[in-house]
């Protein structure tokens, strides 16, 4: 070995501050860097001593303690793979025998074992987090007595925590373990380590504690994070005895138990800072008043725990200590946190307070002390009476949030004085009336929500071009007029605008120009032409101009918004034909409904990301067969207009349709043929980059129109063919579709009898088929539909008896009418005749007036859950 070394010395001579074993170490973690594509320390190799080297740090005999290699490797921006990107051994680093600490963080590297780090004899910390630690049982090989810091979070971990070489690191002081993958229960013996301080296991899918009154548990343990897990049961007693314990974070578990193992004789420990049990299922009582002993308490979070009673009446003594952080959210709160005896009244240091979704009553509370809160959570309570409290004085606060409650006053003139500091203030669904303060322009705000209100007066143009801080402004819902945008064409608002159900008027300015993602300005009196022919709006994603009263053709300068994702203009007079965009337009939702609109449709609407179509109540006309470009469509809403022709065969490619209207059209044919349509299918998520509420969505069921907010998707899944000119028998697969909700073939000339297995549709809730030519009995298998709620078969030429069993026993005869050879099933299980026919009537049919609105619920575009289940398909044929 001698020679060996001599060479090496020849080749890479002794330079001052560097060993050559180390710097022929160095050199090879470089190559293995290099081969990986990551970013190699650019001083690596242009000098012999490597201790002047980046991110390495040499001791005074010369040989490396520290090494820094965090965060060298940066994945490639086009890559399409994920996870472990390269591999490593910790072989590499055997060589510097001195070496205290070992950064390897943030790299994404793969490990198979530790094996290599038992020869670092003096490695005191040691930092893997975001990498992948993928060997059975890996733990077991980290034996290194000498470490007292190590962090492995994130390295995807997973199986049982149950490693005996964890309980020989006697002198361990800190331990990340979090946002991992293990399971099962946390071992006793992580509470025995004699010097460990520091426990981090949240994030993972513990679900236990292997910890009893009798456990060994040290004295050193200050802070324990068990946050994000599944732990359940009651919670030790033990862990509330640790004397020395600072910070306790048991939150969003599934904890339980009438009890919390806390009373007046307990010996928490008076160094305790941090207790947070929310977001947990515990119930019973917690009193303040056990916490009397806890000197240095600073934050309390008991937050979602709905059963769980709070006492703060203090037993009318003034606690040791000076809460910085309250929050309450959600408990089951008495009213005397809000009027009184409470030790709140007492903590004048207080910075955050939530106390938001208790259906609290009475006013806001004199004790809130608005100079020293920085946040202030009232939301969601039923808290009534003058806001005049709230800007008495000036305030330090920064986030105000008094959503929904009953409080009625107006905004200080002054807010920018009273409210210096102010980023988010939410005052939503109150009474909140007069203008909008003109100060408010002069305070750096992200976040205005002051919908809901009973605002009036105009909207001063500063809002929407002096506040270059401001990222959301929502003034949706109040009596607020003047032209729209203030008139202001150079917008300064960063993410959105919601203006809509108000009384602005006039036209939007042709030359908008800004970094706006998201504008609503339905339901006002937006007038005149539509025009965006200078528009500058590249980050525009979501436009809606519904139930305005905007005339004029749509302008082919639309195509150029190339960024929008929904744009709904439904509820006005434009007329026309819609522009060729040539697929430059990326829509996943669009509305053009109730209009006049005309012509041929094209490539407007040809987008393959298209996920909603609706163009219901214009006068569109022409064949189907562009449908076939629509490979992503959901919903796809085509009634009332004057489209004719047969069902295009392109209608098989529509894999992810659950909701199909073409009522009321010109479409004819007879015989069905060989078109599968698939409505019962595991979908890709639906979503949107921005969440947004629209309105809901209506759909002609059980012989009403109903809206549909935001389980349109989930919960909903229909056909609607009615009041076509449809012929030939009705396709027997229909019965396939076991996840369809409704079914109206009505007003068109099917023949032929009803397929018996109709009863296979098990989660039909209406089902008509009147007004056809449709012939012999009821089957009697529809019996067992039993969510069937409304069904019609009126006016066919139906015979034989009518079911009584299952829901149909429900039914009345005006769902039979129309049809003379069809009779009552008797005691004696013979038929009757039913009643003959209202002259005139007219069942199963939807008014065509449409003068009446149904109430609009709002509908989330962030849902990404999956819409219909378990493919199976039925010949509609060519129609």
């Amino acid at each position: 070995m001698l020679w060996v070394l001599l060479v090496l010395q020849f080749m890479f001579p002794m330079a001052p501050g560097c060993v050559v074993e180390e710097r022929i170490a160095l050199m090879r973690i470089r190559s293995s860097l290099v081969e990986a594509n990551s970013d190699v320390p650019p001083s690596w190799g242009r000098s012999d001593d490597c201790c002047s080297w980046e991110r390495v740090r040499c001791n005074n005999n010369t040989r490396v303690s520290d090494l820094n290699l965090d965060v060298l490797y940066i994945p490639l921006s086009n890559s399409a793979t994920s996870g472990c990107s390269w591999n490593m051994n910790f072989t590499m680093f055997s060589s510097f025998h001195e070496l205290q600490l070992l950064d390897f963080s943030l790299n994404s590297a793969c490990f198979q074992s530790f094996e290599g780090l038992q020869e670092l004899t003096k490695l005191r910390y040691l930092n893997l987090s975001g990498n992948y630690l993928i060997g059975d049982n890996i733990l077991e090989s980290l034996d290194l007595p000498s470490l007292e810091v190590i962090n492995i979070e994130l390295c995807r971990m997973s199986g049982a925590l149950q490693s005996s070489a964890l309980k020989n690191l006697k002198n361990l002081r800190e331990l990340y373990l979090g946002y991992n993958q293990f399971n099962g229960s946390i071992p006793a013996f992580l509470f025995e380590l004699p010097r460990l301080e520091y426990l981090d296991l949240s994030g993972n899918l513990l679900q236990g504690l292997q910890i009893t009154s009798s456990s060994n548990l040290q004295s050193s343990l200050r802070e324990l994070h068990l946050q994000s897990n599944q732990l359940n049961g009651i919670i030790p007693a033990s862990l509330f005895e640790l004397p020395r314990l600072e910070y306790l974070d048991l939150s969003e578990n599934l904890l339980q138990g009438h009890t919390i193992p806390i009373s007046s004789s307990s010996n928490l420990s008076p160094s305790l800072k941090i207790l947070d049990l929310s977001a947990n299922n515990l119930k019973g009582l917690f009193d303040f008043f056990w916490l009397r002993n806890c000197t240095m308490l600073q934050r309390v979070d008991l937050s979602g725990n709905t059963d769980l009673t709070i006492d703060v009446k203090f037993h009318g003594r003034v606690p040791p200590f000076q809460l910085r952080e309250l929050a309450l959210s959600g408990c089951k709160l008495d009213n005397s946190i809000i009027a009184g005896p409470n030790f709140l009244g007492t903590q004048s240091h207080l910075q955050t307070l939530d106390l938001s979704n208790n259906n609290l009553t009475g006013s806001i509370p004199s004790w809130i002390n608005t100079r020293t809160l920085v946040y202030l959570n009232l939301a969601n309570n039923s808290l009534a009476g003058s806001l005049n409290l709230m800007w008495q004085y000036q305030s330090n606060l920064e986030m105000i949030d008094i959503a929904m409650n009953r409080l009625v006053g107006q905004l200080p003139t002054n807010i920018s004085l009273v409210f210096p500091n102010l980023t988010a203030l939410n005052a939503s669904y109150n009474i909140i009336f007069g203008h909008l303060p003109l100060s408010l322009c002069n305070i750096s705000i992200l976040f205005v929500d002051l919908s809901n209100n009973k605002l009036t007066g105009e909207v001063s143009n500063c809002l929407f071009t002096d506040c270059s801080s401001l990222n959301v402004l929502k003034l949706s819902n109040n009596n607020l007029g003047g032209s729209i945008l203030g008139g202001a064409s150079n917008l300064s608002i960063g993410t959105a605008i919601y203006l809509d159900s108000n009384n602005f008027k006039g036209a939007l300015p042709n030359n908008l120009t800004g970094n706006i993602q998201l504008m609503d300005l339905h339901d006002n009196k937006l007038s005149g032409k539509l025009d965006v022919s200078f528009w500058n709006l590249p980050s525009l994603q979501v436009l809606n101009v519904a139930n305005n009263i905007l005339t004029g053709g749509i302008s082919p300068t639309f195509c150029n918004l190339t960024g929008l994702q929904f744009l709904d203009m439904s509820d006005n007079n434009f007329e026309g034909p819609l522009p060729n965009c040539d697929s430059k337009l990326t829509l996943r939702f669009l509305n053009m409904s109730s209009n006049t609109l005309s012509g041929f449709l094209n490539a407007f609407c040809n987008s393959t990301k298209v996920n909603v179509l609706d163009l219901r109540y214009n006068q569109f006309m022409g064949g189907l067969d562009w449908i076939h470009h629509l490979s992503d469509i959901r919903i796809l809403l085509l009634g009332w207009n004057k489209f004719g022709g047969h069902i295009s065969p392109s209608f098989c490619q529509l894999k992810y349709l659950n909701i199909i209207d073409l009522s009321h059209n010109g479409l004819s044919g007879s015989g069905f043929y060989g078109i599968d349509f698939y409505l019962d299918h595991d979908c890709p998520p639906f979503s949107y980059s921005i969440v947004y509420d629209l309105q809901g969505f209506t759909f002609s069921t059980k012989g009403n129109l109903y809206t549909y907010g935001r389980s349109f998707f989930t919960l909903m899944s229909g056909i609607d063919l009615s009041a076509n000119m449809l012929s030939g028998e009705i396709p027997w697969k229909i019965g396939n579709l076991s996840h369809l909700k409704s079914l109206n073939l009505s007003h068109n000339s099917f023949t032929g009898q009803i397929p018996a297995t109709f009863a296979n549709m098990s989660a039909i809730e209406s089902l008509d088929l009147s007004y056809n030519q449709l012939r012999g009995p009821i089957p009697w298998q529809l019996t067992q539909l039993w969510s069937l709620e409304v069904f019609s078969v009126a006016y066919n030429n139906l015979s034989g008896c009518i079911p009584n069993s299952g829901q149909f026993g429900s039914f009345n005869m005006e769902s039979y009418m129309g049809n003379a050879n069809l009779h009552n099933l008797s005691q004696g299980n013979r038929c009757s005749p039913i009643p003959s026919p209202v002259e005139g009537a007219d069942v199963g049919e939807v008014s065509a007036d449409r003068s009446f609105t149904l109430p609009l619920l709002p509908h989330s575009y962030s849902h990404s859950g999956q819409l219909l289940r378990s493919c199976s398909a039925f010949h509609l044929g060519s129609v």
